[in-house]
């Protein structure tokens, strides 16, 4: 005889043994031995791939601009221009648009939003010749004076190293992505000399995720780096300054307020780079010819101000220093930001975390002339952290960037407060980042938030609803028939769960299971057992997570799953797809649910009096 649903009921109980040892804080796996051995390779790639390009960068510049052969670093302040010098970047830039157009188009671009688009559209895989023409276009744009960072490009090279590794071996896209990240951060250390920040870079702004499969590979490779650093590179940190004061408790509140200002900074920043871009598709001419356009700005800024051309590292460690004048920083803030955002705006290759500091820098050394206390290299670092942080929106990142840059941990107070207000106040005026921006014009979003999975935190006790009537596995088809005929209990059911003698669940059967097996010539069994003898249904556990248990039905194709006891087996519930639907729903509400604030007990007492 049908059965009224009786049997129902949520059990408190602890998870079961079997499940209670499948859940686990990390699903990390020993394929992360694997991943963190390739780290060391990617590691030594990257830092190798970081010298290379700045010997490249050196010897373009040594050519270009003095005449020598020579891998030294030079300092494009030095260098002697004239009306000559504006066909250097002029030539460059029409280099690079020959690369990009008959090399490859990856080139283009700053780095970063490159390897996101990668890791979202790709599965994380690069073409090889990426590898070779990447560098190369961004050290010619950049050793012919192009106002650019190393950093940007040799986080896509090495990251083009890693992913072109890891497509020799049979890995998996979230594996690859992991190397990936893992070689980016390779060369960002290697270039720097900033283990810390370049982990945190790859989480904040590549991976979006915490796993030890993601983060222990990416350490493992950073320490690679940094462990290669001083033979290929130099020594770090990149600029040591130990003798930065100590901001008082009482002027936090003006980090606060440089902050704000980096944010306003950061904000007008990417609005105009994206305006300018939308311009340069407007002309009537091949985007191959557009980095040579921007080269004539280049070439002019360079005339006004040289120290605004090239890397400048060496204006970096002034700033820094505190030793630049204030009409040296006004010139250098105003240069910059021109010929950077209409040379990045043209498509050439070249990295953004250089021009940052450095447009940064010259506003806290504007800064340091009004405020209070400090000195202009204290106020320089916090605004260049700033502005890193809040136009890349990785205000971790940018904190621990500015102190491994120099060595003084006194300052992170300060960064964290700057980087802090500068993140707010990106978050509030701009919808994305200088790098999801692009994305987002290609027909891709990407969400930059780390929050825990509902999926993973609730569980299918907390969703599963009353199964209803069921149905006995001994009962005649006709019985059943005229069960649902008189409403299955008062309420029409979809779908009715089918149990043995014992309360064990056999199957599920439809309406559309009944109407089917009525029609005239359809084959009918004499009990609902054997109409279910070879079918199984899916089974779903009070304990189980949610997640778990959507993937579980997707594999099976089912848009429900049946809740037993993990013990007994006895049905507990059901869970459909528009369960599993509202738990985003769920979490999201709790985002939005604004309970009522606390009342003081007489105001309370007094007003219901």
């Amino acid at each position: 005889m049908p059965q009224a649903g009786g049997s129902w009921r949520v059990k408190p109980a602890a998870c079961t043994p079997g499940m209670r040892d499948a859940l686990r804080d990390f699903t990390a796996d020993r394929r992360l031995l694997l991943l963190a051995a390739m780290g060391l390779v990617t590691g030594t790639l990257g830092a190798v791939a970081a010298w290379v390009l700045l010997r490249l960068i050196a010897l373009i510049t040594n050519l270009a601009y003095f005449h020598v052969l020579s891998l030294s670093s030079p300092d494009l302040a030095d260098a002697r221009l004239g009306p000559g010098s504006i066909l250097i970047p002029v030539f460059g830039g029409m280099l690079v648009g020959l690369i990009a157009r008959f090399g490859s188009l990856k080139v283009r671009g700053h780095g970063i939003p490159e390897m996101l688009e990668a890791i979202l559209v790709d599965k994380s895989r690069i073409e090889p010749k990426v590898a070779f023409w990447k560098p190369l276009a961004s050290a010619i744009a950049i050793g012919m004076g192009g106002p650019f960072g190393a950093e940007g490009p040799i986080i896509m090279t090495g990251g083009a190293l890693a992913a072109v590794g890891a497509q020799l071996i049979r890995l998996s896209s979230a594996e690859r992505k992991t190397l990936l990240a893992a070689g980016a951060a390779a060369g960002m250390t290697g270039v720097f000399g900033t283990p810390v920040a370049a982990v945190l870079l790859a989480i904040e702004v590549m991976l979006f995720e915490w796993k030890p499969r993601s983060v222990v590979p990416v350490i493992v490779s950073v320490i690679a780096a940094i462990a290669w650093r001083p033979w290929l590179v130099g020594p770090w940190p990149l600029f040591p300054q130990f003798a930065l004061p100590i901001v008082p408790w009482w002027g936090l509140a003006l980090c606060g307020a440089v902050g704000v200002i980096a944010g306003l900074q950061a904000a007008l920043t990417t609005a105009a780079l994206y305006w300018l871009e939308e311009r340069y598709e407007q002309l009537p001419i091949h985007w191959m010819w557009w980095p040579a356009l921007g080269g004539i700005v280049v070439g002019i800024g360079g005339l006004i101000d040289p120290a605004s051309l090239g890397i400048g590292y060496d204006t970096i460690a002034a700033l820094i220093q505190g030793t630049v004048m204030w009409h040296a920083a006004l010139a250098l803030l105003l240069v910059k930001s021109i010929i950077w955002l209409v040379s990045l705006a043209s498509g050439t290759a070249g990295g953004t975390l250089a021009p940052l500091l450095l447009m940064g820098g010259a506003v806290g050394a504007l800064e340091a002339h009004i405020l209070p206390f400090g000195t202009g290299g204290l106020w320089a670092l916090v605004a260049m952290a700033a502005v890193l942080g809040g136009t890349l929106r990785c205000p971790l990142t940018a904190i621990l960037f500015a102190v491994e840059l120099t060595g003084d941990l006194r300052v992170m107070p300060a960064l964290a407060i700057a980087c802090g207000a500068s993140f707010a106040v990106t978050a509030l005026l701009l919808r994305r980042s200088i790098l999801t921006e692009r994305l987002a014009r290609r027909g891709r979003h990407l969400s930059c938030e780390l929050g825990v999975d509902p999926f993973a935190a609730t569980r299918v006790g907390e969703i599963m609803r009353d199964p209803g009537p069921t149905l006995a596995a001994n009962q005649s088809w006709e019985e059943a028939r005229e069960f649902l005929a008189r409403g299955a209990g008062g309420r029409r059911h979809r779908h009715l769960a089918v149990l043995d003698a014992a309360g064990g669940v056999v199957g599920i059967l439809s309406r559309a299971d009944f109407m089917r097996r009525s029609r005239p010539g359809a084959r009918r069994a004499r009990t609902l057992g054997e109409c279910l003898a070879n079918g199984v249904p899916l089974l779903g556990y009070p304990d189980e997570p949610a997640g778990s248990l959507a993937d579980r039905m997707i594999d099976a194709g089912v848009g429900r799953a049946l809740i037993v006891d993990g013990t007994t087996g006895t049905l507990l519930g059901v869970v459909t797809r528009g369960d599993l639907l509202r738990v985003h729903a769920r979490a999201t509400g709790l985002e939005r649910d604004y309970t009522a604030p606390l009342r003081a007990q007489g105001h309370t007492a007094s007003s219901t009096s």
